[in-house]
């Protein structure tokens, strides 16, 4: 800035107005870099924090800098260091900027006017943004994230309540007049243009030398700063945490706790960037600070993953594209097994060669922007925030087939799973490698394309390559498995409910397609003398002085997708209390204490399960690989299918015989009791009990399998993900459930009123055990819809609130949910619908077996639509699911007359050309390019089990523990 500073000497000094979050130091520190070069050009500037002073005092010393401290959001509520209190935080947004909004908005307009601010700058205060509009003064953010993002997620587990509070961000951030983004940056639609700049790093005071010397840290000991605010309450620090020949340094420590001699604090005041740079890596959890300093420094990191908060994904995938990050399970933190993961981190070259002066670039465009340049982004910034838009509303459910403008350091993985699907995999593919001992491929092309990626696992890996994005995963995997043994691979398909869908529980027939997409699932058994242990679990095992005990490992492939931890592992003694089974209450609470890798919880569950229901012994460490090409929260049972091929490949590697029913019996409780995800046996069912190209006929009250119907020739099924969840003013399921329960409750009172008020003598006999048998109503299914149009419907209100419920009906006997008395709950709607929806699915069963026709297709169709508009009608549709139905209809409606005489080969190409055209209509129409399932495959119980063994093992194996 030494250039714009002499042409300012004779100019009047600028005013800024620089709003900082109220959320982590990460925001102050890397603001302060950019304040201390708006300084150094002779400008003034008001920090409006909540930051403590000497955040920026120890770094800039200036008459011209002020700090006016003013909370202006809370950012995230976090529960404990790592984890996020979702709803606390939405909580903590209202009370802070949502409730006070307009005595926020008077204050900060006249305290803007009254400093005459030439400029607003926020980071990333959404109100500022706001305020800065109402007093007539630019403004501009600076940052990689903002709160509408962040909460975005949020939203989603607290309920409607709060969805305005995304909105009302995203409005504030609409008035900024450009955004200043930093690397690894998330979506961010709400800001009309953009300027990328480099880094942001605050610079360096000493060399390492010197920060050595007064640490008094020789240059051969190995060094490793903690920083890490927030430790948990009564853990401590111990000697044995480092290897020998290390020391660590540690920030932000208590001052009341008493160090080993192997660790130092360090003052609060201490300049960290320094003590980072002198340091062999560091061990903490990922904010903007860390990141930002570990990658321009080239200090490898360890990390934690912190929990619901989605900045996050983004800075480690860019940290890990160059090589500087290792990842640490939360347990092993906590317990100390550290040695593992500093070993493989000095191993690391970091390879970050961008621009680390972002500061300094950033300075500049806000002095221009100040002085009344207009700055403007060569990117089309139209296009840009589409693409924003896109993945702000679809991040969190990504499908293997989406392509969408996230940063390339991002995106590598997505294509990676792609070549785990069925449609990735119809290229040839060579199984040779593999001798089958038992079972028989069936032609699938995805199952070909699993054995082919577990014949690659032994290949050595360059480290080099930044493509290798799931590098990882595969180097975790090909440590997994000794090959010269047996592996038993098993595969099971997600389903596409055809109809019957949300009234399973109602007792309702539901028919159930197998999908083409499938979760295959391997697992070995081996004595614990040869198990191939990775180094954590082996340091673990030392620490604990333990020898040969059973271990259980799992990889899990397409991680990054969903943002969980790609490896889990356990004693399967802890799975033990005493000779007995912990209780699944146990296990829940062991797999919620992080919940970066709680998705362990469907894949160990069903070892629990076994030994709970089935009491099975596993004497046996257990390796276990899971690769799904199943989308994750589409709707069409990721996590059943996962449970099932993994309970299936455990089965048939103990030599256990479970029926196809059984096993997803013992599936639905590894969901309902070890997750804590209470559903329906439907999805469990549709998995295990399935065949290719038929529909499962069942009812999951109580869950019987009725048969299998065959869909003619002329008939095909597609699902197509509409990529938006219900709609913004809808209910949640468990809502619905709760109506449906309620309204059975109001019909079985009714009826019990109706059969006690009537005259015997004048009443015939089959009207009094019509009466007797719906006041002991099972399941709304067995209610008749004429029944329920001639006596019930006006019986049940619209809505009714959870404590008027109560106050007159007491329970609503559903041992699965709980009413909330404060929530107005729909009822006249969710009881309809599984009335109507038994009635539906049977016309539909019946209607598939009929002689083709037109009216037969046509009559097929209508249901569908029927089934569609109840549904919506609960509140469980969306805007994206209405606006396929109205491009299906509009197609019908069109190809009508071309198809009244066309044959019956000409109607089916027309369906698919309809198909192929609704798919791009709707891209247009929403900017998201649609998942479509098509084709079907059989059901793991069909599919039965491979046990395979290796032919060659000449290929290199790694024995890598940190992930």
């Amino acid at each position: 800035m030494e250039g714009t500073k002499s042409q300012n000497q004779h100019q009047q000094p600028l005013v800024f107005a620089y709003y900082v979050t109220g959320h982590g130091f990460g925001h102050a520190t890397r603001v302060v870099e950019v304040v201390r070069h708006l300084i150094l050009a002779g400008h003034i500037v008001y920090v409006v924090t909540a930051a403590p002073d000497f955040v920026y005092t120890s770094a800039i010393q200036s008459p011209r800098l002020f700090l006016r401290k003013v909370l202006l959001d809370c950012g995230a509520v976090q529960s404990d260091a790592l984890t996020v209190d979702r709803i606390a935080s939405l909580e903590k947004y209202s009370e802070t900027a949502v409730i006070p909004r307009e005595s926020i908005l008077e204050t900060e307009v006249e305290w803007l006017k009254s400093i005459k601010a030439d400029l607003v700058v926020s980071d990333v205060v959404p109100v500022a943004c706001r305020a800065a509009a109402d007093a007539g003064i630019r403004s501009v953010c600076c940052t990689n994230f903002s709160w509408d993002f962040i909460y975005a997620e949020y939203v989603v587990d607290a309920g409607s309540q709060h969805r305005s509070i995304v909105l009302q961000i995203a409005e504030d951030y609409s008035h900024c007049e450009f955004l200043i983004r930093l690397p690894g940056y998330c979506p961010m639609p709400a800001f009309r243009d953009v300027i990328d700049v480099p880094l942001v790093v605050r610079a360096l005071h000493k060399s390492r030398a010197e920060v050595r010397e007064e640490l008094g840290v020789e240059e051969d000991v190995k060094l490793v700063i903690f920083n890490f605010g927030g430790q948990p309450a009564g853990w401590k620090l111990q000697k044995e945490y480092l290897p020998p020949g290390w020391m660590c340094v540690v920030c932000g420590g208590s001052d009341d706790e008493e160090y080993p001699p192997n660790f130092i604090k360090l003052p609060k005041n201490a300049y960290t960037p320094d003590v980072i740079a002198a340091s062999d890596c560091m061990l903490g959890k990922i904010g903007y600070g860390t990141f930002s300093e570990a990658m321009a420094y080239k200090v490898p990191f360890v990390f934690v993953r912190r929990d619901y908060f989605n900045e996050e994904p983004f800075l480690r995938n860019m940290l890990e594209h160059y090589h500087g990050g290792v990842e640490m399970i939360r347990r092993d933190l906590l317990t100390g097994c550290w040695q593992p993961y500093l070993q493989r981190a000095i191993s690391l070259k970091p390879c970050y060669d961008g621009g680390v002066n972002g500061g300094e670039v950033a300075a500049r465009i806000l002095q221009d922007t100040a002085l009344g340049k207009n700055h403007a982004s060569d990117k089309p910034c139209g296009a840009r925030r589409l693409r924003d838009a896109i993945v702000l509303g679809y991040q969190l459910q990504r499908s293997n087939s989406r392509s969408i403008g996230v940063p390339d350091w991002y995106n590598l993985a997505e294509n990676k799973l792609v070549a785990r699907s069925s449609e990735g995999s119809q290229k040839e593919v060579n199984v040779e490698a593999f001798e089958i001992l038992h079972g028989d491929i069936q032609g699938l092309p995805d199952t070909m394309a699993f054995l082919k990626s577990l014949a690659e696992l032994g290949a050595e890996y360059d480290l080099k390559k930044d493509t290798e994005d799931e590098i990882r995963e595969n180097l975790a995997a090909a440590g997994l498995f000794n090959w010269e043994e047996e592996i038993f691979v098993a595969r099971a398909p997600g389903r596409l409910d055809v109809m019957g869908g949300i009234a399973d529980y109602s007792g309702s027939l539901v028919l159930q397609m197998p999908i083409r997409e499938a979760c295959h699932v391997a697992v070995q058994k081996n004595h614990p003398s040869k198990q191939k242990l990775w180094k954590q679990a082996q340091a673990r095992q030392h620490a604990d002085q333990q020898k040969s005990t059973p271990v259980l490992e799992i990889v899990s492939f397409g991680s990054e997708l969903s943002n969980r931890g790609p490896t889990f592992d356990m004693d399967l003694s802890e799975f033990k209390d005493g000779e007995k089974p912990i209780s699944y209450e146990a296990a829940r609470k062991y797999f919620a204490k992080d919940p970066s890798q709680k998705w362990a919880a469907y894949v160990a569950g069903t070892i629990l399960v076994l030994m709970t229901e089935l009491g099975v012994c596993f004497e046996n460490s257990i390796s276990i690989l899971v690769s799904s090409g199943v989308p994750e929260g589409k709707g069409v049972s990721s996590s059943a299918a996962l449970e099932v091929a993994t309970m299936s490949a455990i089965a048939a590697a103990h030599g256990l015989k479970i029926a196809p029913r059984d096993l997803a019996l013992l599936c639905q409780k590894v969901e309902n009791h070890v997750v804590g995800a209470p559903c329906g046996v439907m999805d469990q069912m549709a998995s295990a009990c399935g065949e290719k190209n038929k529909l499962l006929a069942m009812v999951c009250q109580p869950a019987e399998v009725l048969g299998l119907v065959d869909i003619p020739s002329h008939v095909r099924f597609w699902g197509i993900d509409s990529g938006l969840r219900h709609s913004v003013g809808g209910s949640d399921y468990g809502s619905v459930r709760i109506g449906t329960y309620m309204g059975r409750k109001i019909i079985k009172s009714t009826a019990s009123g109706l059969s006690e008020g009537i005259n015997k003598d004048d009443f015939d006999k089959v009207g009094v055990e019509l009466l007797n048998n719906e006041a002991s109503l099972n399941y709304l299914c067995n209610l008749p819809p004429h029944r329920y149009e001639g006596v019930y419907v006006d019986k049940l209100p619209e809505t009714l609130t959870g404590e008027e419920f109560i106050k007159k009906y007491v329970d609503h006997e559903d041992s699965v949910t709980t009413i909330d008395p404060k929530h107005t709950y729909a009822v006249k709607a969710p009881t309809r619908h599984p009335v109507y929806e038994n009635f539906r699915v049977k016309a539909f069963k019946a209607l598939l077996t009929a002689t083709t026709s037109d009216e037969q297709l046509s009559a097929l169709g209508d249901l569908m639509y029927q089934c569609h508009y109840s549904y919506s009608a609960c509140g469980l549709g969306s805007d994206g699911t209405d606006r396929l139905v109205e491009l299906v209809q509009e197609f019908q409606h069109s190809e009508a007359s071309q198809s009244e005489n066309g044959t019956l080969f000409e109607n089916v190409l027309i369906a698919l050309i309809s198909n192929l055209q609704i798919q791009r209509r709707y891209m247009v129409s929403t900017g998201f390019k649609p998942y479509v399932f098509q084709g079907s495959s059989p059901g793991a119980g069909k599919f039965g089990y491979l046990k395979i063994r290796r032919r060659s093992t000449t290929n290199s194996h790694f024995n890598n523990g940190c992930q």
